[in-house]
Protein backbone atom coordinates (compact mmCIF):
# COMPACT_ATOMS: atom_id res chain seq x y z
CA UNK A 1 0.00 0.00 0.00
CA UNK A 2 1.39 3.39 -0.87
CA UNK A 3 2.27 5.87 1.87
CA UNK A 4 -0.34 8.32 0.62
CA UNK A 5 -3.08 5.69 0.61
CA UNK A 6 -2.17 4.48 4.09
CA UNK A 7 -2.32 8.06 5.39
CA UNK A 8 -5.81 8.53 4.02
CA UNK A 9 -7.01 5.19 5.42
CA UNK A 10 -6.22 6.36 8.95
CA UNK A 11 -8.23 9.57 8.62
CA UNK A 12 -11.65 9.08 10.17
CA UNK A 13 -14.60 10.62 8.42
CA UNK A 14 -17.17 12.10 10.79
CA UNK A 15 -20.75 13.09 10.14
CA UNK A 16 -23.12 15.23 12.17
CA UNK A 17 -25.95 13.82 14.24
CA UNK A 18 -28.37 15.43 11.78
CA UNK A 19 -26.77 13.60 8.84
CA UNK A 20 -26.73 10.33 10.80
CA UNK A 21 -30.41 10.70 11.67
CA UNK A 22 -31.25 11.44 8.03
CA UNK A 23 -29.42 8.32 6.87
CA UNK A 24 -31.06 6.14 9.53
CA UNK A 25 -34.58 7.43 8.85
CA UNK A 26 -34.32 7.44 5.05
CA UNK A 27 -34.10 3.68 4.81
CA UNK A 28 -30.53 3.79 3.49
CA UNK A 29 -28.70 0.52 4.16
CA UNK A 30 -26.73 1.67 7.20
CA UNK A 31 -25.69 -0.19 10.35
CA UNK A 32 -25.59 1.67 13.67
CA UNK A 33 -22.81 0.52 16.00
CA UNK A 34 -22.70 1.71 19.62
CA UNK A 35 -19.26 1.17 21.19
CA UNK A 36 -20.06 2.27 24.75
CA UNK A 37 -20.19 0.06 27.83
CA UNK A 38 -23.39 -1.93 28.55
CA UNK A 39 -24.41 0.30 31.48
CA UNK A 40 -24.07 3.40 29.28
CA UNK A 41 -26.14 1.73 26.56
CA UNK A 42 -28.94 0.80 29.00
CA UNK A 43 -29.12 4.42 30.20
CA UNK A 44 -30.07 5.52 26.68
CA UNK A 45 -29.49 4.26 23.14
CA UNK A 46 -30.62 4.94 19.60
CA UNK A 47 -33.30 2.46 18.49
CA UNK A 48 -31.78 -0.13 16.15
CA UNK A 49 -28.22 0.24 17.46
CA UNK A 50 -26.04 -2.82 18.03
CA UNK A 51 -23.87 -2.71 21.13
CA UNK A 52 -20.28 -3.88 20.79
CA UNK A 53 -18.07 -2.20 23.42
CA UNK A 54 -14.88 -0.77 21.95
CA UNK A 55 -12.63 -3.22 23.82
CA UNK A 56 -14.52 -6.13 22.16
CA UNK A 57 -14.58 -4.70 18.64
CA UNK A 58 -11.56 -6.50 17.18
CA UNK A 59 -12.81 -9.89 18.37
CA UNK A 60 -16.37 -9.26 17.15
CA UNK A 61 -15.81 -7.69 13.71
CA UNK A 62 -17.29 -10.82 12.16
CA UNK A 63 -20.70 -9.63 13.45
CA UNK A 64 -20.56 -6.51 11.27
CA UNK A 65 -21.74 -6.18 7.67
CA UNK A 66 -19.12 -5.49 5.00
CA UNK A 67 -21.80 -4.46 2.50
CA UNK A 68 -23.33 -1.59 4.50
CA UNK A 69 -22.09 1.72 5.80
CA UNK A 70 -21.41 1.53 9.55
CA UNK A 71 -22.19 4.57 11.69
CA UNK A 72 -20.25 4.47 14.96
CA UNK A 73 -21.41 6.24 18.12
CA UNK A 74 -20.30 6.53 21.74
CA UNK A 75 -20.90 9.11 24.48
CA UNK A 76 -18.88 11.98 23.00
CA UNK A 77 -17.41 10.80 19.71
CA UNK A 78 -13.94 9.84 20.97
CA UNK A 79 -14.33 6.05 21.29
CA UNK A 80 -16.48 5.90 18.18
CA UNK A 81 -13.74 7.76 16.29
CA UNK A 82 -11.30 5.06 17.35
CA UNK A 83 -13.79 2.36 16.34
CA UNK A 84 -14.38 3.95 12.92
CA UNK A 85 -10.61 4.07 12.28
CA UNK A 86 -10.20 0.41 13.29
CA UNK A 87 -13.07 -0.60 11.02
CA UNK A 88 -11.78 1.46 8.09
CA UNK A 89 -8.36 -0.17 8.47
CA UNK A 90 -10.09 -3.58 8.38
CA UNK A 91 -11.87 -2.73 5.12
CA UNK A 92 -15.25 -1.55 6.42
CA UNK A 93 -17.03 1.60 5.28
CA UNK A 94 -17.31 3.26 8.71
CA UNK A 95 -18.10 6.79 9.85
CA UNK A 96 -17.96 8.45 13.25
CA UNK A 97 -21.01 10.35 14.52
CA UNK A 98 -19.53 13.65 15.70
CA UNK A 99 -20.43 14.55 19.29
CA UNK A 100 -21.85 11.12 20.08
CA UNK A 101 -24.87 10.55 22.29
CA UNK A 102 -24.33 13.91 23.99
CA UNK A 103 -24.95 15.71 20.69
CA UNK A 104 -27.74 13.28 19.72
CA UNK A 105 -29.67 13.99 22.92
CA UNK A 106 -28.96 17.74 22.79
CA UNK A 107 -30.55 17.75 19.33
CA UNK A 108 -33.68 16.22 20.85
CA UNK A 109 -33.51 13.01 18.81
CA UNK A 110 -35.21 9.83 20.03
CA UNK A 111 -33.53 7.43 22.41
CA UNK A 112 -34.70 4.35 24.30
CA UNK A 113 -33.77 3.25 27.79
CA UNK A 114 -33.33 -0.20 29.21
Amino acid sequence: MSLLKSLFRTATTAISTAEARTRLESGQPVFLLDVRQPQEFKAGYIPGAKLIPLHELTARMNELPKDREILCICRSGARSGTAARQLQNAGFNALNIRGGMIAWEQAGYAIRKG
